[in-house]
Order: C-alpha cells, then structure tokens, then sequence
C-alpha cells in the first residue's frame, strides 16, 4: 500500500513540476478582448500563433465563455473546431461560467506549422422556436479574453524547427548599441514597426550595455564590428564589407534565478552589415515584410537591395477595393440576421478625404414574392442606407459620406435581414445566403483635403505625397526608437509604401534647402535649433509655455520641467512642406516620446486639431493653434508686471473692491457724523 502511495505521489509531483514549467498564455495577451458571439448561430475565429520552439503535443487549449442566462441550456450549443475539425460539440450547463479543454497534437497546426486555427460556433435557442427566437437580442455567449493556450518549449524541437521566418515576430526585445549611429536608430525603427505590424505587444528598447541577462530572445542591431565581442561570436557566417545579413544565432544558455539555475533556449537575431553600407542593404530588406517571411534558412545574406519597385506613396489611391483595405470574403447563410464588417482608415487613401463614395456589390439569393428581406448598411455605427431585396439576387448600393460623417478609423458594415415566408423557419432555416463581393465592392475618395493648415485628423497620410525625412536630436538617440517605430508603422499602412530617410537634427541643418526639399518628422529636443527655422510653428518648444482658453483666457495648460509630458504639433513649413514636430518636457524621454506618437495616431483625431499633448499615462489633450491665436502664450515673451497681472488679476481687482466698499462706508459715516452735530 505504501508503494502505491509513494508511486501516487510521485506522479503528482512529476505533473505538477510539468505544469509550472509550461508557459501559459491568455488570449488576452495574444491581442483578443472578450468577443460576443450574437444571433441564433455565430461564430468567430481566432488564429493563434505558435512559437516554433513550442511543444504542439500534448498543449493545452482552454475556452472561457460566459452563456446568456436567458438560454434554454439543453437546446443550445457550443462546437469547437481546431485546424477546421470538430475537436468538441456539446450543450450548455446550468453554470455562469463555462470551460472547454482540449488536448492539442501536432496535426492541429495549420500547414506552415506557425498558427493554430480556432473556431467557435453556437446554436442558440430561448424557446424552442426558430421564428421567434430570430434577432432576440438575449441571443449570446461571450467568449472571455481568459481563454488560454498552454504549452511546453522543445528542446528538441529548438534547433531544428526555428528559422528566421517563423521566428523574427516572436521576439519582443530590441537591442541597440549604447552610442547609436543614425543607422542603428534606422535599423532599430523598422523592426520595431514590423514587430508592432505582426500583432507584437509591450516591445522593449534597450542598450546593449542595459540588456537584463534574463531576456534571452531578442533582436540586435549593428555593424559586425559595433556587436559586442561575445555575442558576435555566435555569428557563424562571414561576410563582406559591403554585404548585410540577417543572422538568427541559437542556443541553449544557464539562467540563474531565485529558485535556481536552468537550461533555457536562447535565441538572437542579429541585423548586421560588414560596414554602413552593407548594413543599410540590410535595412533595405527590413522594409520589405515579404524578404523577412519568406527567409527559411538561419542566415540571409542581403548583396544588393532596393526599394524603387515598389508603389511610391504619392500614386494615386484615390479608389480602392474592398480587399486592398483588407476585406475578405463573408458567406452567410440562414434566417435572421447576417452581418459582414469591413474597416478602413483614412489613411488607406494617397490623401484626406473630404467626401468618400462608398460602393457595395454583392450576391444573394433570389427572394420569392412572399418573402422578405433587406440590406441595412452602417458606418461607424450609424445607418445609412437600406435596400429591399428582390428577385435578381443581386446587390448594388452607393452612396456618399461627407467629412462629417467618417472618421479617421472606421467601420461598414452590411447587414443582411431575411424571413421566410409565412415564418415558416424550420424548413428554410438554410435556404437564405448573402455575400459582399470584396472585389467588385470599393471606396473612392472625392475632394480630397488640401489647404494651407493641417492637423492631426490628416495625419499620417498628409506624408504620403513627397519624401519624408525623419530628423532626431542627438539628446534624443537613445530614447526615440519606440517611437520613430510607432511612427514607420503608422506611414505604412495597407497600401502604403513611405521609405523617409533618417538623419540627426544638427546633420539636417548642414544643409539649409533641407527645410523646403522634404516632409518633416522631427524628434527633437526643446533645445535643438531646428525648431527656431520655424516660426510659423503653432508652438515654440524652446521655451516654456502656457496654454489659454480663448472665452474666458483662463490657462488650460501650463508645461514645465517638473512633468514628464510628451509634445506634438503639425503644421505647413514655408515651402508648404508638411511638418511633424514631437519632444519632450521633462526627464521621462523614452516613454513620453512614445505616448505622443500614439496619441497622435488614435481615433481622437477626428478633431481639427495641431497641437497634442500626452503624458506617458495615456492622458492627453488636444488643441487648434493657428499663428493668429492668442491661445498660446510663452511665458518669458511677457515681462514681469504683465506676468503678476494675468498671475494675480482676481486678488488685485478683490482687493481694489474692498477698499472702495471701505471708503464708502467710511464717508458715509463721517457724513452722518457731520449731520448729526449740524442737527444739534
């Protein structure tokens, strides 16, 4: 009995030291929020990338929903579908909150062997009847972002299954040299970018010298002779002078931590050159995503690279399909309700648009005389047109939305209605079917918006037309990476192909006709003379400043060097060049550069606005100075009486009051008092 309890035990301890070495991640932190599945059948699809270190056999995949309680839980549903095969189908429980677990293997990857393709659908009832159950709002479950994968690393699997393709967008860690070069600032940007492209979250900056010895998957840029002795002797390859490479090192390396030491994977991927001009070759090929997929060895030797073949961003985008925004086709079928969503950005298009002709085509079947069915078609939430169908089976609907009624960021949706006749739902539950034509369906950009002012409502496709040139202060150089990579991210978007030069501020001044030759994205430094060859600037950042409200002048804002706050402002230079200027008021460089290049990008925007400010929080404020403003004034452009005026104007006007009141009452009674003895 002993030996039974001991071999028990045992078995206990070995699962449960498995267990704390697996890695858990939630899909959550994959990017997915909880996600409603509506109507009396849904589904929704999640593809989950899977390091190719992992372990697929014997992994863990666990869905968290939380059901309507209004359902009736033995006449509704749930499936599960792993690599589009039925993994689980089973009914509702009575509990609130649900789980399915299923046991992964190996055949359940898709055929790349990089993602995991998971479905999940429902059917749905409250009744028990079809009819009237159709387009009943109770009709949901809610699968949670607690949804998780678990998963062992492979030490096997480590060496043998890891390449630079379907390893380069795991990685979450940049390293640059401590004294970057223009070129390191360059290379470490677009990875960055490319990162943040491929769903990556929370990417880390660090300096070679900075780098904790407990991350040990990361990217590292520089030329062969910047790399740090040890680590460049990882590099297996040689290379010429002029040649670049992409060189993913791997290995197993002893970590130490407060339990012990271990044996963990280690894996670098070094963006190097033999000098800067191999070391821009490789750069080059950063741009290009297609180069980084397609690379499935451990090395890649880049001897010449180039980015002319590719679209230039001042072509003409003015109509584009449904695809090139990144639509996919939608085939619904059944009663009720049927919904296809599409999203698209202002930035889709070579410039703002003014109005937008939104044209949908698509296919549906034929409705009979006695049926009824419509197409509802909203933008940003908002109905905009509804077309009755008939017996073509053909859909054919545009209409045109002005400035004021799209948004930077946007959402159409179609939604198809159909009932059957005489709601007889149990033998036409299938019979209806619906898709848009991605294709044949597009948006056009009608007037486009050009003037003399722009804003951050035109931002980032205002770039799209001319070369761009982002300028850095050297202040600057070792905190700006995250956000000149949120900035290359934002000027290439789905159709967009924007290679701006990179150059430091006091290399870009060298050349006066710099200030009228390029676009500009300038991080800069408050101190950096940049900002003084622009006086059109809507605020100067080499003083401080206060901002006021025009009703009432009362100061909204006021910056100074005790508050880390990050600074924007967009604007026309001289030459009617487009201008964006970021920079910082306070010692927090790094993370409140990278607020105001989010804040700049978000869907806030909408307003007119040309100054932003964030702090790295998250909180920001947005502001319309033009250069006859008197919203903004600097504080050492007043001299000091008129300082203590706007500073102390209700304590002086208060106390000039009381003295009035005083010397009112004051004459009053010596009035009285002269009265009185006259009387007497």
């Amino acid at each position: 009995m002993r030996r039974v309890l001991r071999l028990l035990l045992l078995i206990v301890l070995i699962s449960n030291l498995c267990y704390a070495q697996q890695t858990v991640q939630t899909f959550k932190s994959l990017g997915h929020n909880d996600y409603d599945i509506t109507g009396m059948s849904g589904a929704v699809t999640y593809n989950l990338r899977m390091p190719p270190q992992a372990e697929i056999n014997g992994a863990r995949l666990t869905i968290n929903f939380k059901p309507s309680q209004a359902l009736l839980k033995d006449r509704s549903y749930i499936n599960l579908l792993i690599n589009g095969k039925q993994n689980y189908s089973g009914s509702l429980t009575a509990d609130s909150l649900q789980a399915i677990t299923a046991t992964l293997s190996k055949a359940d990857l898709s055929a790349d062997h990089k993602t995991l393709k998971v479905e999940i659908r429902t059917l749905l009832s409250l009744s028990g009847d079809k009819c009237k159950d159709i387009d009943n709002p109770a009709l949901w479950i809610k699968i949670k972002n607690t949804s998780s994968l678990a998963y062992n690393f492979s030490g096997s699997n480590f060496t043998n299954g890891v390449n630079i393709a379907n390893s380069y967008d795991s990685k979450h860690v940049i390293v640059f040299p401590a004294k970057p070069s223009i070129h390191d600032l360059k290379a470490s940007a677009w990875m960055y970018a490319r990162l943040k492209d491929a769903g990556v979250r929370d990417i880390k900056v660090y300096q070679a010298d900075q780098l904790p010895d407990s991350v040990t998957d990361y990217v590292m840029v520089g030329t062969l002779g910047q790399l740090p002795a040890d680590k460049r002797a990882l590099i297996k390859t040689n290379i010429g002078t002029t040649q670049g490479m992409l060189y993913l090192a791997k290995s197993m390396v002893n970590i130490t931590d407060a339990t012990g030491t271990h044996q963990v994977p280690q894996q670098i991927l070094f963006i190097t050159g033999g000098d800067d001009v191999g070391y821009e070759k490789v750069i080059t090929t950063l741009s290009n995503s297609s180069m980084l997929n397609s690379a499935y060895g451990q090395f890649l030797i880049v001897n010449t690279a180039s980015n002319s073949f590719f679209k230039r961003t001042d072509e003409d985008r003015a109509k584009l399909t449904l695809r090139q925004v990144g639509g996919l086709p939608n085939y619904q079928s059944g009663v009720g309700t049927a919904k296809s969503i599409f999203s698209f950005k202002n930035a889709d298009f070579s410039a703002t648009p003014r109005d937008i002709r939104i044209h949908l085509a698509g296919n549906y079947s034929p409705i009979k005389p006695d049926e009824r069915g419509f197409c509802n078609i909203y933008l940003n939430g908002v109905l905009k047109q509804t077309e009755k169908l008939d017996g073509t089976g053909k859909l054919n609907i545009a209409f045109t939305v002005d400035r004021f009624q799209h948004l930077k960021y946007n959402d159409l949706v179609a939604e198809f209605k159909f009932y059957p006749a005489g709601n007889n739902c149990d033998k036409n539950f299938s019979s209806f079917f619906s898709e848009i034509d991605v294709d044949k369906s597009y948006l056009e950009a009608k007037n486009s918006m050009y003037g003399n002012e722009v804003n951050f409502y035109q931002y980032p496709e205002v770039f799209n037309s001319g070369t761009t040139c982002i300028v850095v202060s050297r202040d600057y150089a070792n905190y700006a990476v995250p956000a000149m990579g949120e900035i290359l991210s934002a000027l290439n978007g789905n159709n967009a192909y924007n290679f701006p030069f990179f150059v430091y501020a006091d290399q870009f001044l060298s050349d006066e006709s710099n200030l009228d030759k390029y676009n500009i994205i300038g991080l800069v430094s408050r101190k950096d003379q940049l900002m003084g060859e622009f006086p059109d600037a809507p605020v100067r950042f080499d003083n401080k400043y206060r901002l006021y409200n025009n009703k009432n002048n009362q100061v909204v804002y006021i910056v100074s060097d005790t508050v880390s706050t990050g600074l924007g402002q967009i604007f026309k230079a001289r030459n009617d060049n487009a201008c964006l200027f970021l920079s910082v008021a306070g010692k927090n460089v790094e993370a409140s550069l990278l607020s105001i290049a989010k804040a700049i990008t978000d869907q806030s925007g909408i307003a007119s606005n040309n100054v932003c400010i964030a702090d790295m929080y998250g909180n920001k404020h947005q502001f319309n100075i033009n250069s006859v403003s008197e919203q903004s004034a600097f504080m050492n452009t007043k001299n000091a009486i008129l300082v203590f005026w706007e500073d102390y104007t209700a304590y002086i006007l208060g106390a000039l009051l009381v003295l009035i009141l005083g010397g009112f009452f004051f004459i009053r009674s010596r009035v009285k008092k002269n009265t009185k003895f006259a009387d007497d």
